[in-house]
């Protein structure tokens, strides 16, 4: 693929300081994208880009910081982003993890619901105005296969009651799944393609704010899990190629369309979370 292909492109990736997110920055800024890093931590997000334009030359790599565990970070984020950006070609939300043990956000929430899901949903719809001026704009939410042990539980949203990392974690990548396809539906014909991504199972610092057992887990497992950068390909595929241009509201895997899970396609629940979603976010959240 050409090196100029994404020229004059404006992408922004969440979590773009170290791993998946890291490895997508490059390689949208190896096309010569102009790449916003949005990072948490200043230090990390400035040794990462500075490391970027090293390695591809690109000098038109801005950053951004902001927690995306909060709300209010969020909504100063997207305000920071309109005034100055006046386009938004590419939106990758990949920011996120697994907690253990429980807690919460600075707004009172399950920090893995918050962080994982909430952001990829307050962040996309505070953008989808400028997505929607941009013309043929696309949105990637980096989801997991680990979805596939995940339930929507109503019940116990924030797992109030009974509280695992591991079933938090899945279930906040099925609501990646859902809130893909049901944003798909809404704004079909908005030429705004929406489409999620599971990257394969990748050396991050995933984990790091796991429970001890869980990080020996990955510890042991890392030699055998992908590179940031071939988890990135089919992020990266889904920003940029030609081959998925109007393509929306799918789950990708090695740059292949999937089926995701059974309840990944309820309509019900998937309308259900997007109600809660918006009461949990301050209800409007549109631009």
């Amino acid at each position: 693929m050409s090196t100029s292909v994404m020229r004059d492109k404006v992408c922004a990736v969440t979590g773009a300081n170290s791993g998946i997110g890291k490895a997508t920055a490059r390689g949208l800024a190896e096309m010569s994208a102009n790449v916003i890093m949005i990072c948490r931590s200043r230090e990390r997000g400035q040794k990462a880009r500075a490391e970027i334009i090293d390695k591809t030359g690109n000098r038109n790599i801005d950053l951004l910081i902001a927690d995306l565990s909060s709300q209010r970070a969020i909504r100063h984020l997207a305000e920071e982003f309109k005034r100055n950006y006046a386009r938004l070609d590419v939106l990758v939300n990949n920011a996120g993890g697994i907690f253990s043990p429980r807690r919460e956000s600075v707004d009172g929430i399950e920090y893995t619901f918050a962080l994982n899901h909430l952001a990829y949903f307050l962040l996309t719809n505070l953008l989808m105005g400028v997505l929607k001026a941009s013309g043929h704009s696309r949105v990637v939410n980096v989801s997991s296969d680990a979805h596939s042990a995940g339930h929507i539980n109503f019940e116990d949203l924030e797992g109030r009651k009974r509280y695992f990392a591991q079933r938090a974690y899945s279930q906040s990548k099925l609501a990646n799944v859902l809130f893909t396809y049901e944003l798909a539906r809404r704004i079909r014909g908005d030429n705004v393609a929406v489409n999620a991504v599971h990257p394969g199972v990748v050396r991050t610092r995933f984990g790091s704010t796991a429970s001890a057992p869980f990080r020996v887990v990955v510890t042991i497992a890392r030699p055998f899990m992908r590179s940031p950068e071939k988890g990135a390909e089919t992020v990266v595929y889904l920003a940029s190629s030609s081959e998925v241009e109007g393509v929306t509201g799918k789950y990708f895997y090695d740059k292949k369309e999937m089926r995701s899970t059974k309840e990944s396609y309820d309509l019900n629940v998937a309308k259900r979370l997007w109600e809660i979603s918006e009461e949990m976010t301050g209800n409007s959240v549109s631009s």
